[in-house]
């Protein structure tokens, strides 16, 4: 198996847009959770969100690709500004930039997680309107009539693939592709098929993680009734997501994106890269205990992150920091220490934990952000800080802390779940020398 690094990160949060501001505002314990700006919340039990801020996404794209971002949905705006910081970042010359790249676009793949893309409602509403028979939706009338109210493209902006589909065209990448949907999983599954991908040879580079927007009406307001939205801190969004935390009572929708550049090692030393860290280990599972919880015995989501440990020829007693999931759902939080505790044994109140979703809200299929804040807490040898968890859950002890701290790191583990069962876990290295 040949070995593969780290080479770019991409990242566009409610903290910061790139991977600078980023880490920045991440250690220095901000927090991008305010009032949802996207649409007026009024009325709804949970009123607030981590939400990116502002852009324009034709600073993002080559000059001829501009008409193009008309068909993008919030989403795939997400994922084409974090895979240009990644680029960037690289140091890669893709075609978005120069005549001719300086890689061989039919070995650079591309892996990118999704999620399910609400539809705008300003769209939808003329359309509608005209489909109507009297309070009713009449179908009928919705083919005949409603539907010419949107545009012959009005589809495209919104199939999951739209976030890799134009990434790839963007940077002419022709390599081995996929999107993976599995909800808050989809991230840390492309970074691990990539990662497979690379090193049975199949391709030398390859940019991958995910991207979505959670700030949707319809998706949010299906948030709410699942009662997985905290509603009583409206008015102190700062404290209102508290990963672990005993006084948590529900988690906070946010928006973003995390992709890396994967290189394979010989490659990457030969251009004399700037390598961040070498991915060791990757491990997903999968159970059917539930469709809206995870199941609480933790033993699935533990066998993720042991198997990313043995894939790395690591053991738990390896690891400096770990970023989890984190939501600050009660019963998904207990859940997830569960399954910590089975994997990490009693050593798990000694390893420093950085539960990140507390500045930034619960991004899905953008968890790749959980995974860039390992791989640059790695780099940078620092801790982030915990900011909202303050007294964990009964019988469960934590290495946390409200600042961010510094630790030599060595090895980091992120590690998520999803909501029907899907688990995976990565397992990062430091590259001396």
């Amino acid at each position: 198996m040949r070995r593969v690094v780290i080479t770019g990160v991409g990242v566009v949060s409610p903290i910061g847009i790139g991977r600078e501001k980023f880490w920045t505002n991440l250690i220095a314990g901000h927090s991008g959770i305010g009032r949802v700006a996207a649409f007026d919340p009024g009325g709804l039990a949970c009123q607030i969100a981590g939400q990116v801020p502002p852009f324009k996404i034709v600073d993002f794209v080559p000059k001829s690709y501009r008409k193009s971002t008309k068909v993008m949905a919030r989403d795939t705006e997400l994922a084409v500004i974090a895979a240009d910081d990644a680029f960037r970042d690289a140091k890669l010359n893709s075609k978005a930039y120069v005549e001719t790249a300086d890689f061989d676009g039919t070995r650079f793949g591309c892996n990118i997680g999704a999620g399910l893309i609400g539809a705008e409602l300003n769209e939808l509403t003329a359309a509608m309107y005209n489909a109507r028979d009297g309070e009713t939706l009449d179908l009928n009338r919705w083919g005949r009539d409603g539907m010419s109210y949107l545009t012959p493209l009005w589809l495209l902006k919104y199939l999951p693939n739209m976030l890799a589909c134009h990434v790839t065209i963007i940077h002419q990448l022709k390599g081995p592709s996929n999107t993976v949907t599995c909800a808050d999983a989809s991230s840390h599954l492309a970074i691990g098929e990539a990662f497979r991908t690379i090193q049975r040879g199949k391709a030398d580079l390859a940019i991958c993680g995910g991207a979505e927007s959670k700030i949707q009406p319809l998706g949010y307001f299906r948030q709410i009734l699942l009662k997985r939205l905290t509603t009583t801190h409206n008015d102190s969004p700062l404290a209102a997501c508290r990963p672990f935390d005993a006084d948590a009572d529900g988690t906070v929708m946010g928006e973003g994106g995390g992709l890396f550049i994967l290189e394979e090692l010989g490659r990457a030393l030969a251009r004399k890269a700037a390598i961040y860290a070498e991915l060791v280990g990757f491990g997903a599972t999968q159970d059917t205990y539930r469709i809206t919880e995870p199941d609480p015995t933790g033993h699935s989501y533990s066998r993720a992150i042991t198997n990313a440990l043995a894939d790395a020829k690591l053991s738990s007693a390896d690891v400096d920091l770990i970023v989890p999931h984190g939501l600050g759902i009660p019963a998904h939080d207990r859940a997830e220490l569960t399954g910590f505790q089975k994997a990490f044994g009693e050593r798990l109140s000694q390893v420093p934990m950085a539960p990140i979703k507390a500045q930034t809200g619960c991004l899905a299929a953008g968890c790749g952000i959980d995974a860039a804040a390992a791989v640059l807490a790695l780099k940078q040898n620092t801790i982030p800080p915990a900011v909202n968890t303050k007294c964990t859950h009964a019988g469960f002890a934590v290495n946390v802390a409200p600042e961010s701290r510094p630790a030599k790191i060595d090895v980091a583990l992120s590690s998520v779940y999803s909501l029907g069962g899907q688990n995976a876990a990565l397992v990062f290295r430091r590259m001396e020398g």
